[in-house]
């Protein structure tokens, strides 16, 4: 009986070191995420840290080696991570001077122009394209816009489409009139609405992208300010690669050069 109590003893001791934390070292694990995404955190790697123990701790890792493992086996904890990761706040017309640029060149169009908005978060840019576009008289059969992200909890938000008034307050009052339904302290994007945009949980550096096709014009606003030089170029090198042609045009934020 006592040699019962003794080894479940040492069992115990046994597991009880195996669940010893060691969330140290994080590089490897910062270093694997920027080659799956092109995000780079290195300088962020103090808070970083903190918030990547508490993802891991959550989820039964205690140290940041066999967590690193089980994400290159699991593209769904790997999902998981990059949604923890990434969520960027974002609000209706944002820097509303390349959106009026794009009505104007859709308006002189003689065909039908594609969209594509990367990273489209939780879907405030392509609507805000699509409600300048309805505003200005366009046809809704002259436009395709298409909304992509990594991250898929901001995609299924986007195809929700209930916002807070933060994220409205750009917005002039006969815009949220028209567009939205409030209900209580929530706007609701109306359904009609909506069906203008596709939205698609896509990374921008898997060949998934490339299948997309082409687009006339492209926003990738706010997003090379998580890239070092050497990623930045090589995403600019593929947003190049779906240029329907030389007229297409790509849209940078303010703070991506």
């Amino acid at each position: 009986m006592f040699r019962i109590f003794k080894k479940r003893k040492e069992v115990d001791v046994v597991v009880q070191k195996q669940r010893v934390e060691n969330f140290i070292d994080v590089m490897k694990l910062l270093a694997y995420f920027k080659s799956e995404t092109g995000i780079d955190f290195s300088k962020k790697e103090k808070i970083i840290n903190t918030k990547l123990a508490n993802f891991c701790r959550n989820r039964g890792f205690y140290n940041f080696e066999s967590f690193l493992n089980n994400i290159k086996a699991d593209k769904f904890l790997m999902q998981e991570l990059i949604d923890y990761l990434t969520v960027n706040e974002t609000y209706f017309y944002r820097e509303l001077h390349q959106i009026e640029a794009l009505v104007q060149k859709v308006k002189n169009s003689h065909t039908k122009v594609r969209i594509l908005c990367i990273p489209s978060s939780s879907g405030e840019e392509p609507y805000s394209i699509a409600i300048a576009l309805l505003e200005a008289n366009i046809m809704k059969d002259k436009f395709e816009i298409i909304g992509i992200d990594i991250n898929s909890e901001v995609i299924g938000r986007a195809k929700s489409a209930i916002y807070k008034s933060r994220s409205l307050y750009k917005l002039p009052p006969h815009v949220k009139e028209i567009y939205f339904n409030q209900k209580g302290e929530f706007y609701h994007l109306l359904e009609g609405i909506k069906k203008h945009v596709t939205f698609r949980v896509v990374n921008l550096f898997d060949d998934q992208f490339l299948s997309l096709g082409s687009f006339d014009y492209i926003f990738c606003r706010n997003m090379m300010i998580y890239f070092d030089e050497q990623t930045k170029l090589k995403a600019k090198s593929r947003l190049e690669l779906i240029k329907k042609d030389s007229q297409s045009k790509i849209y940078f934020g303010h703070a991506d050069n």
